[in-house]
This record gives C-alpha cells, sequence and structure tokens, in this order.
C-alpha cells in the first residue's frame, strides 16, 4: 500500500477549507486509516462506526484485539449520538479540560460505534484532541474517529510524523503531518461510571488538576501494583519499548555508572537515558537526554522520541535515571515502567 503524505502548517487561517485536510477526511469517510497529530502523540484514526476502518487500524498496529480505542470527536454534541450518558462531574471536566489531553469513559450506547473499537465492554472511552490539524481533521469528516497512538504496537508512541513513518509508511492510507506534537504522553484516561471516577492511565491531566474540578478520584491500583489486574484491558500490555532491554535504576547517579562499568567490562554497548543536567557526568556507549528534570513537562514531550533514539544505536543494554511521581511524572513513570517491563534495579 501507498501511504499518502500530506504536510499541514497548524498556523494556516481555516483549516478546515484545507485541501489536505479535505483529502485526509476524505480518506477517514470512506473508511481509510490516517494517522494525524494530537497535542499529546500522533494518532491513528479510522471511521469509529465502521467494522472495516477499525479492523484496518488493529491490523496496521498489530495491537491485540481485545485493547478498547479511545474515541476522538470535535463538538461535544457528537458525545449524545454514542453515550448513554453524561455524568454531571463529567461536564465539568469537559469544560476544564476539553478540548485538552483527557479521556473520559462513559456508559456507551449500543449499536451505534463498531463492537470492534470497544471489544467486551459496555464502555466508550471518548477525548476531544486540543490540537488545531486534529481539529480541523475530526470537523471535517463529521464522524467519530477512533484512535489509538499510530506506531507499531510495543514500540515507543511517535511524537512526529517521522516517527509515524518509520512504523507505518505502507500500512496505511495516509499521513497528515503537522509538525512535533506538545504534551508527548498520552492522555489521561478517567472511569466517569464509578460512584468515585478512577484513574485508569496517568497522563497530560494530573490528578490534582482533575480533584481541583470535581474533587476525590481514585487511582487503579494496578498502576503501583503489577500483580494486581488492570481495570483497562489495554494496561496489562508492555508498550513504549525500544529495541534493547530497558532497566530502571532507583539510586545515585554514581550507583548508575557502575552499573554501565560493569556492563561494558562484559563487553556490551550500554545507553543511558538521563535528562541535561546529568548527561555529561556519564560515561557510556550512547546517553540520550529527554528534557530537564528541574521540569518535568520536558521529560514528558521528550521521552518517546529518547526512546526511539536508541533504536538507532547499537545499545545492548539501556539504563534509566527515575523521576519524582509528582504531577506529570506519574505518566513519565507509568509509561517507564511499561517499557522496561517493570525492571527496577535498586542501590
Amino acid at each position: 500500500m501507498e501511504t499518502k503524505r500530506w504536510s499541514v502548517d497548524k498556523y494556516v487561517d481555516d483549516l478546515g477549507s484545507y485541501p489536505h485536510i479535505s483529502q485526509a477526511a476524505d480518506f477517514l469517510i470512506n473508511n481509510e486509516v490516517v494517522a494525524f497529530p494530537t497535542e499529546t502523540v500522533y494518532g491513528l484514526g479510522g471511521n469509529a462506526e465502521s467494522d472495516d476502518a477499525v479492523a484496518r487500524i488493529f491490523a496496521a498496529k498489530g495491537r491485540p484485539s481485545d485493547n478498547p480505542l479511545i474515541i476522538h470527536i470535535a463538538e461535544e454534541q457528537q458525545l449524545s449520538s454514542f453515550v448513554e450518558e453524561i455524568p454531571e462531574m463529567a461536564t465539568r471536566l469537559m469544560k476544564a479540560f476539553w478540548p485538552g489531553p483527557l479521556t473520559l469513559i462513559f456508559k456507551k450506547k449500543e449499536g451505534k460505534i463498531s463492537e470492534k473499537a470497544t471489544p467486551g465492554v459496555s464502555t466508550v472511552a471518548v477525548r476531544m484532541p486540543d490540537h488545531p490539524v486534529a481539529l480541523a481533521l475530526l470537523k471535517k469528516a463529521g464522524i467519530p474517529i477512533a484512535a489509538p497512538s499510530a506506531n507499531r504496537s510495543g514500540r515507543p508512541s511517535p511524537t512526529t510524523a517521522d516517527h509515524v513513518w518509520d512504523d507505518l509508511n505502507g500500512d496505511i492510507a495516509g499521513l497528515v503531518d503537522g509538525g512535533p506534537t506538545g504534551v508527548g504522553v498520552e492522555s489521561t484516561v478517567l472511569d466517569c461510571t464509578e460512584p468515585v471516577p478512577v484513574i485508569l492511565r496517568p497522563g497530560g491531566v494530573t490528578k490534582e488538576q482533575i480533584e481541583a474540578v470535581i474533587g476525590e478520584v481514585r487511582v487503579d491500583p494496578a498502576l503501583a501494583d503489577v500483580d494486581h489486574a488492570p481495570k483497562s484491558p489495554g494496561m496489562k500490555y508492555r508498550h513504549y519499548a525500544p529495541d534493547a532491554p530497558l532497566h530502571l535504576v532507583d539510586g545515585s547517579k554514581e550507583f548508575l555508572q557502575m552499573l554501565v562499568d560493569e556492563k561494558k567490562a562484559e563487553g556490551l554497548s550500554v545507553g543511558v537515558l538521563t535528562t541535561e543536567e546529568n548527561q555529561d557526568f556519564y560515561q557510556a556507549d550512547f546517553v540520550v537526554a529527554c528534557g530537564k528534570r528541574v521540569n518535568l513537562n520536558t521529560v514528558a514531550s521528550s521521552l518517546y522520541d529518547a526512546l526511539r533514539k536508541f533504536n538507532h544505536t547499537k545499545a545492548d543494554v539501556i539504563f534509566s535515571e527515575m523521576f519524582p511521581l509528582e504531577g506529570v511524572g506519574h505518566a513519565v513513570m507509568n509509561r517507564l515502567m511499561k517499557a522496561a517491563g517493570h525492571r527496577v534495579i535498586n542501590s
């Protein structure tokens, strides 16, 4: 399959009339699969009402078939066509954070969204992305769009069009290149069907921000306990991993350097994932910095690109620093834990 690639300037006025947006929207309407930028990562979009389109998403990604997809919309009015009810707390959250990196889970209306997009669940996850290209494309298509991250399943999520191209060129119909994304980690997923809403995946909107709007919020115990069955089916799978095995290091940078030295003595090529503050400290074969430790938002926005950089090296093993569990740091550590398969070395 030839993958059509369109370049779109997100700062162009009236993006909806832009020819590339119209062409990409036509692809979606005709049940083709198109990747597009959001404020978090690039999404791989398909008509959420079409079994054929949703099946193409799963096939292109190599995604497990029991892993539900997030539905993307451009206008809140679209919710009423496939959601049973909108709790009052969800209305407040939408007012506060939509468009933005917050996915809300509702009870779904049967027969509206493809069952392939919501396999084995009675709920549907929905968000409105905060990106001008995404919103223009969604409005032009005029249909709900199912869109997981636009990467090969298990690999780091894509934050640039080139990341998508590396993974999916030839396997999808189109790619809208709208430049790099901003937030860098996926949206927060919040289950609004419980009396006390539950965070199933940490992301660009923090627990503290949500609680400031609606009060108490719980966190799925599976996020802290690997032996606890996750409430969200997709959270049981390995994600975000570079090609070489990744180990998180809970200790000083001197301890991490000792681990590097041990592996180098064994004849292995070693990579280190760190931040700008520490990148000159490590003596390793490959040192990659992802943002600044003093600003975890920069770490989040750079994380996936940093992990992908190791795939262009000959690293046999990668060691990574850990980050504080505060604010977006929860999302960063969630992604790193999954990328490492929960391998942590303690000093």
